[in-house]
């Protein structure tokens, strides 16, 4: 079995997300989303297994989404140019196993993936 999550340490479920992953010694790529910024086809991919809109995954308690989106209504590849554009309001964190995704919130999600 092969994971992949995109993370980030600072994020305390992040962290714990990542922790059950490895308790299951399952081989886990890591991706540091706001270091290394996914593409649009990786959101678009991203959004589609997890079966939502692109809207519900954003954060919108960040300082990004309150400045610059709050009370606007964009369409679906208008919030992913977005996520792209202010990475932090990507939700966190996601795992991708082959054609499943799960959001890390709360971390016991990704035993779902197991």
């Amino acid at each position: 079995m092969f994971m992949k999550i995109y993370h980030n340490p600072r994020c305390s479920k992040s962290r714990q997300t990542l922790n059950l992953i490895k308790e299951k010694d399952v081989e886990v790529e890591i991706i540091e989303y706001l270091k290394v910024i996914p593409s649009e086809k990786e959101l678009n991919d991203i959004i589609n297994l997890l079966g939502i809109k692109p809207e519900k995954l954003l954060r919108k308690g960040e300082a990004d989404y309150k400045e610059n989106f709050k009370g606007k209504t964009l369409s679906g590849s208008e919030w992913i140019s977005a996520m792209i554009q202010y990475p932090k309001l990507i939700e966190r964190p996601i795992v991708v196993s082959g054609n499943k995704a799960i959001l890390g919130r709360p971390p016991e999600n990704v035993l779902d993936l197991l």
